[in-house]
């Protein structure tokens, strides 16, 4: 009979998610239950990435260290490349009040951005009211997600998919450009922070070229698994993060959802990227300012 680590005697492969989103901004489930879910599938650690805040940060590091799980404070920012919208996740932050300026600017910005998303459905005969908006952001930073919950909670939608599809969705009739900032600057508030510059989710899209000037930029590391990527893709993100000496990265993106592509523990990260990550960040450390 085998033991827990199979026949080789070998301790058995340990898992990580480094890309999670809570209440905090458009996830279903608030930060202490996020913690306790990846708990529940076997999670070593997290990481809680919410859109342009912390919020959360605090509320799931204190469900971590009672529930074992190691919670990595987060963020996901929106960046523009060359004129392309790329996401950054910033990890590792030990010192998230140092963004805690600019992340009140963008959070304010995506209020004004709700608001005028909601002036453009008044205006195409879509009543939806700005407070129903706020309502089901409930405190959090507020997104296109949550002004489709009000529309489907007045049945101007059936489901989210009909609102992003019909109306929220990139160039669709109510679609508003969000505030983002350049790479370069997201990268130096992440770095101010103390964390590490994580190109998310960047699929096909990305090059050689482009990976190496965002190295120049201050990128530190690649999401190299993400549900959005082929197995292919995979591949060549792997051996290109190799290649440049970036660190590799990986998360399921996940917003609550119980099951489908992004379900809970589906990535299969290793804790031996976590591991690489904690290295980088401790080579930064010693860096001389």
């Amino acid at each position: 009979m085998s033991d827990v680590g199979g026949e080789s005697g070998a301790p058995p492969e340990r898992y990580v998610d480094l890309h999670m989103h809570s209440t905090a901004s458009d996830g279903a489930v608030a930060p202490a239950e996020v913690v306790a879910a990846a708990q529940r599938v076997g999670l070593c650690a997290i990481a809680l990435t919410d859109h342009d805040t912390v919020d959360g940060v605090a509320a799931a590091q204190a469900a971590g260290a009672s529930l074992g799980v190691r919670v990595i404070a987060g963020v996901e920012l929106s960046a523009v490349d060359e004129g392309e919208e790329i996401h950054v996740l910033g990890l590792h932050l030990a010192h998230p009040e140092h963004m805690a300026a600019a992340l009140d600017e963008l959070k304010e910005a995506r209020r004004d951005r709700a608001k005028l998303i909601v002036e453009r459905l008044n205006s195409l005969g879509i009543p939806v009211s700005l407070e129903v908006v706020y309502a089901a952001a409930d405190g959090g930073a507020v997104g296109r997600p949550h002004v489709a919950k009000a529309l489907v909670a007045g049945g101007w939608a059936r489901d989210f998919r009909e609102a992003f599809d019909r109306w929220l969705g990139n160039g669709k009739p109510a679609c508003i450009e969000k505030r983002t900032v350049t790479f370069e600057e997201a990268a130096r508030l992440i770095h101010d922070a103390g964390g590490l510059a994580v190109y998310a989710h960047p699929g096909g899209a990305a090059s050689r070229a482009e990976l190496e000037d965002l190295a120049s930029l201050g990128l530190d590391a690649v999401e190299v698994r993400h549900p959005s990527h082929t197995v292919d893709e995979i591949v060549r993100l792997s051996a290109l993060t190799n290649e440049l000496g970036l660190v590799p990265s990986g998360g399921s993106d996940w917003h609550g959802a119980q099951e489908g592509y992004r379900a809970l523990g589906s990535m299969k990260v290793s804790a031996d990227w976590l591991a690489r990550q904690d290295e980088r960040v401790r080579q930064r450390m010693e860096q001389p300012a």
